[in-house]
């Protein structure tokens, strides 16, 4: 018997999903640190060595359109992203249920339409260079990339849990 609290058994799919979301939580957390050690370091080289490192904002501005899009993403996994669930909630089941898929179907057409159209800036920005660290500013556009896609398949994992009847709850506790 299974040590799992899930009243279905998951399927390779959705271990996927739970693996992608988990590995998104280690970066995204690697990612935070890392921005807090060299804003340290920004602090401690602007008062205690009197020179300023000047990387440390472009590296931060990286590292927070990175932890921003991945943290996003994960949020569409565990259903705790930002939404108005109030109407959807105190409706019929019938009505909450079209709710659910719409929502659904609207996160994945958003993730599509956000994957393409960052893909594209990715393209066109890759060319130029992000001053003082010398990468490509295309980098800044590739966790939104990123975060279309997961949001797509993310969503497209609820979808289906929608149309096998499984009922999905939030990790935020209420």
């Amino acid at each position: 018997m299974s040590d799992e609290k899930s009243p279905y058994d998951r399927s390779i799919f959705d271990k996927i999903l739970d693996g992608l979301s988990d590995a998104c939580s280690v970066i995204t957390s690697v990612a935070l640190v890392f921005m807090t050690v060299i804003f340290g370091w920004l602090v401690f080289g602007r008062y205690v060595l009197n020179s300023t490192p000047t990387w440390v904002e472009q590296v931060s501005l990286l590292l927070v359109v990175l932890i921003g899009f991945l943290g996003a993403a994960i949020g569409i996994h565990k259903n705790t992203h930002l939404g108005v669930s109030f109407f959807r909630d105190i409706s019929p089941r019938p009505v909450r249920r079209s709710f659910e898929f719409i929502s659904h179907i609207m996160l994945m057409v958003f993730g599509i339409v956000m994957m393409v159209n960052s893909y594209d800036l990715v393209v066109f920005k890759w060319t130029t260079q992000i001053p003082l660290i010398h990468l490509p500013e295309g980098l800044r556009a590739v966790p939104i990339m990123l975060c279309g896609a997961l949001t797509f398949l993310f969503s497209v994992g609820h979808l289906i849990h929608f149309f096998k009847g499984i009922e999905e709850e939030s990790d935020i506790t209420e």
